[in-house]
């Protein structure tokens, strides 16, 4: 197998691959939505959109974000309620207001809040 570019990675086929981009933020840390005002803790990484067609084709075509990138499961508040969401990586930023996030799903799968950022419980480590 060759390769037409030297960062190319090529599929067991010998397909070219797209890049995948690196993920900026890890389990465990608050971060807050660029456009919407709701932040949360990350539970989960997906390198790459890996959610329904029909939850993106739902999102507003101005403002889909691209599927080749990061996703993010947070456990998300805002003023009103708490709920779980799905945000791609450039619609996160860091949240530094070094306040805890109030979810009810928090103690199930960290065990405290230090620093900004929640520590994930062992037995959710892989």
């Amino acid at each position: 197998m060759t390769r037409s570019e030297p960062h190319d990675v090529l599929s067991q086929s010998g397909v070219p691959m797209p890049a995948v981009a690196t993920a900026r933020f890890t389990i465990g840390d608050v971060v807050r939505h660029r456009m919407f005002d709701f932040r949360g803790v990350i539970f989960d990484i997906d390198p790459v959109f890996a959610n329904t067609d029909e939850w993106y084709e739902s999102i507003p075509e101005g403002l889909r974000p691209s599927k080749e990138q990061p996703f993010y499961h947070l456990l998300a508040e805002n003023g009103e309620s708490s709920y779980v969401a799905y945000v791609s990586q450039q619609n996160l930023l860091h949240d530094d207001s070094e306040e805890p996030v109030d979810h009810p799903a928090i103690d199930g799968l960290f065990t405290g809040f230090a620093d900004g950022r929640y520590n994930l419980r062992r037995e959710h480590r892989h």
